[in-house]
């Protein structure tokens, strides 16, 4: 039974979401944040010497990285599903947002929150994270101009990947400033397979 090893309030929803929506059985091992840190348990170094959340099991192979988890769960699990053909060049767009859900995307987002608890210490830095934020975001936000979903208007597990990006940029940004994204994060928190994981996953505070 494939185990995911579930932290409220974390990357880790977007991986039931997955599950979900491919039907895949599964287990949720619950983590809590510390309430005064907002950091994961040490408990989660048994699993894991990183100690991070999401991570899942699966006969008895460990395997952490949102990006990395979601490719080898719709390779292994998906039976061909939510992904496009590998023959096609909607494959390499596919592969693309992947990585660029953590490789470019949440950079100048985690350091506009980071910075902000510095006061003014970090306001010299302000504007080149502010410009950041709005190149990598306003792309996604161009990407989804006249589509319901990234690679058009099927839904793929690169949108899943990508989600949580979305509900950092609505939860904590301008959502006029980014309307084709605040579309895509109502169009896919209204899918039944969201709201289960949702309901599966407790305390999620980027829901709708």
């Amino acid at each position: 039974m494939l185990t995911v090893h579930h932290l409220n309030d974390s990357r880790s929803q977007r991986i039931l979401w997955l599950l979900e929506e491919l039907g895949v059985p599964y287990e949720i091992a619950q983590y809590r944040r510390d309430a005064q840190t907002r950091l994961a348990p040490p408990e989660l170094k048994a699993i894991h010497p990183l100690g991070k959340s999401p991570v899942v099991s699966d006969n008895g192979r460990v395997i952490i990285e949102s990006g990395a988890i979601i490719d080898y769960i719709v390779r292994r699990h998906g039976g061909g599903r939510l992904q496009p053909d590998a023959s096609t060049p909607a494959y390499d767009e596919y592969v693309q947002w992947l990585h660029f859900a953590e490789g470019s995307a949440m950079l100048p987002m985690m350091l506009q929150l980071y910075v902000s608890r510095l006061g003014e210490a970090g306001a010299p830095l302000a504007p080149r994270i502010d410009s950041e934020i709005a190149n990598h975001i306003g792309y996604i936000d161009a990407s989804l101009k006249g589509r319901a979903y990234l690679l058009g208007n099927d839904l793929t597990a690169a949108d899943i990947q990508m989600s949580f990006v979305g509900e950092i940029v609505v939860a904590r940004l301008s959502r006029d400033a980014f309307p084709n994204v605040a579309a895509w994060v109502r169009r896919f928190q209204a899918r039944p397979a969201y709201k289960a994981a949702i309901a599966r996953g407790g305390e999620y505070s980027f829901a709708a």
